[in-house]
């Protein structure tokens, strides 16, 4: 069994959500961490954006310390290779509550990943078609209203990561270039108090 990484780049500065919430820069990191290292022209020919463009994020990225430089993966010394600098990202809102700048940050950082959620399951509603009717039947997607109090909804939060640890065990089992059927999944969870 591969161990798992739970190593995190904490964000505590407005400058440093400021950088990720620029959607190209979030597809980046994304990118870096499902594909492993890649170079500016690589991750524009996904993103359809220049070279030029590219680099001008990962810099951007790597001045936040949310990627690095990657060992060379070819023999041409002109391509410089980026690599995330861990497989996790977090920053707790609550804690910025009395930071005007930090809160309005945290607040673009995370609509701008509301965006690409978005984007992620309308992608996958129009190529479901397209899929084994097997993974199509395997997937989910739903909601509930629930009547918590802050106790009970931090309680479901820790069961709800608890929950989600126990899968990312199971998909660093499988080996990427094994043929075994695993398969990238997406995984998304919200719960917050109606406003």
């Amino acid at each position: 069994m591969t161990p798992r990484d739970d190593r995190r780049t904490t964000l505590t500065s407005a400058a440093s959500m400021r950088v990720l919430a620029h959607p190209t820069r979030l597809r980046l990191l994304g990118l870096l961490r499902e594909r492993g290292a890649q170079t500016a022209a690589q991750l524009g020919d996904v993103i359809d954006e220049a070279p030029g463009t590219i680099s001008y994020h990962l810099g951007k990225l790597a001045s936040s310390g949310l990627i690095e430089p990657a060992e060379a993966q070819s023999t041409d010394q002109r391509e410089r290779w980026w690599q995330a600098t861990t497989p996790l990202t977090s920053w707790e809102p609550a804690d910025l509550l009395g930071d005007p700048d930090t809160l309005a940050a945290s607040s673009a950082l995370q609509k701008s990943i509301a965006q690409a959620y978005a984007a992620r399951f309308t992608e996958y509603i129009d190529t479901a078609a397209t899929l084994p009717k097997e993974w199509v039947a395997a997937g989910a997607s739903g909601d509930r209203s629930l009547r918590l109090t802050a106790d009970e909804l931090a309680t479901m939060r820790g069961e709800l990561e608890e929950f989600v640890d126990r899968w990312l065990d199971t998909s660093a089992a499988h080996d990427p270039a094994a043929a075994d059927g695993a398969e990238p999944v997406v995984l998304v969870y919200q719960a917050y108090r109606r406003p």
